[in-house]
């Protein structure tokens, strides 16, 4: 426990110490505890150290997990979301930070509005066009922005994007910057608030935060190292 809380303060310390020098309050940016691969006797760790945003990228090792813990804790799912899991998903989480096209937009608005919920999603974007990752690319962006800012059971929470993996967190500069200003950009060009920017983890929140972001997915930094490696946090 005294290892997990301490390491827990640290990085709120971090993030701290980030928002500040890119000038805004430390209330600006929310530390997203990722869980991937760790029992619910070690999650409970972070709930009892007084921390309650957790996140998982795997449906099924949250829909084990979850009922475990606490109720007091708020759920982010961080990975890949396959259409046919969307209605498992909304049953579980707040929010959805990988909403990668239109169509998984338009299902998860339907299967939201037979479950009468309204969970904030992140649209996903790949401005790198990288093969191996998922996501709008900006011009398709663009074009889907009008009907996605038209679905009624979801709320636009904002952007999320995965930088090049590498283990230096200035290589992510560029990127985390084009992210905010895309969505800057979208939101002059729309008329439109999209204030969350999901990026940065355990290898570069700092950079990311001072580039704008508003969450970061923490995992590693927190709970030591893990046995499988992640590609949406660290």
């Amino acid at each position: 426990m005294a290892k997990i809380a301490a390491n827990l303060r640290a990085v709120r310390e971090r993030v701290d110490r980030a928002a500040g020098r890119s000038g805004r309050d430390h209330s600006a940016v929310e530390l997203l505890v990722v869980t991937k691969t760790w029992p619910p006797e070690v999650i409970a760790e972070v709930l009892e150290a007084g921390h309650e945003l957790l996140g998982e990228n795997k449906l099924q090792e949250a829909w084990g997990k979850i009922p475990e813990l606490p109720a007091s804790a708020r759920w982010h799912f961080i990975g890949h979301l396959q259409r046919n899991k969307a209605r498992k998903a909304l049953g579980l989480f707040e929010a959805i930070h990988s909403v990668d096209s239109l169509r998984l937009a338009r299902h998860l608005d339907r299967v939201a509005g037979e479950l009468g919920k309204r969970p904030r999603i992140y649209l996903q974007v790949n401005a790198a066009e990288e093969e191996s990752k998922s996501g709008f690319a900006v011009g398709e962006l663009r074009e889907a922005l009008p009907e996605l800012l038209s679905l009624e059971k979801v709320e636009l929470a904002g952007l999320m994007s995965i930088p090049p993996a590498t283990e230096d967190p200035e290589v992510g500069r560029s990127s985390f910057r084009k992210l905010r200003e895309l969505r800057d950009d979208l939101e002059e060009e729309f008329e439109v608030s999209l204030p969350g920017l999901s990026m940065g983890m355990s290898q570069d929140f700092e950079v990311a935060i001072e580039e704008g972001a508003t969450i970061v997915r923490v995992g590693s930094s927190i709970f030591g190292p893990r046995g499988v490696a992640g590609s949406t946090d660290s």
